[in-house]
């Protein structure tokens, strides 16, 4: 299940972020970016709608999922 950014308050959204950063070892070339600049561009890609916040019933948890994913999770 999608869970729209916008109905998240600011607090539990940077939360998410920063935890998927932090997990995913994110790579951004050969460039060093912050955890800062980093969840910037993960907020721009939720709000570009790129990236999608899922939750899933049965591990209980949230994770952030490319749109390219979630559409082939669909046609499976």
């Amino acid at each position: 299940m999608i869970i729209p950014y916008q109905e998240l308050d600011e607090i539990t959204l940077n939360n998410i972020i920063e935890q998927y950063a932090l997990r995913e070892g994110t790579d951004y070339g050969e460039v060093e970016y912050s955890l800062q600049q980093k969840t910037q561009q993960i907020l721009l890609q939720l709000q570009n709608e790129e990236v999608y916040i899922i939750y899933s019933e049965l591990t209980e948890s949230v994770s952030l999922i490319s749109k390219h994913e979630f559409q082939q999770r669909k046609v499976e």
